[in-house]
């Protein structure tokens, strides 16, 4: 189960950077007076958006470490014989 949540997270963080890329192109090929602004602020949310997958991506892995390791050191809930 969390490693399916982990996967969700993975693909969230792709999905942020390409809907950060889509305002880049709708910027683009915008024909107002404000174009080059719209173009600056739109490769600022490109470089924010990475960082913050980038963010995300690694706080996924760092949760799916510690339940590994919580669950290595807990004793197990089989009975032994």
């Amino acid at each position: 189960m969390l490693g399916m949540l982990q996967i969700a997270i993975y693909l969230l963080c792709i999905y942020l950077v390409f809907k950060a890329l889509e305002i880049y192109q709708i910027a683009y090929v915008s024909t107002s007076e404000h174009r080059r602004s719209a173009l600056q602020g739109a490769a600022l949310l490109i470089g924010l958006s990475i960082l913050i997958a980038i963010g995300f991506w690694f706080w996924a892995d760092s949760q799916a470490e510690a339940v590994g390791r919580n669950l290595q050191s807990a004793p197990s809930a089989m009975p032994t014989r």
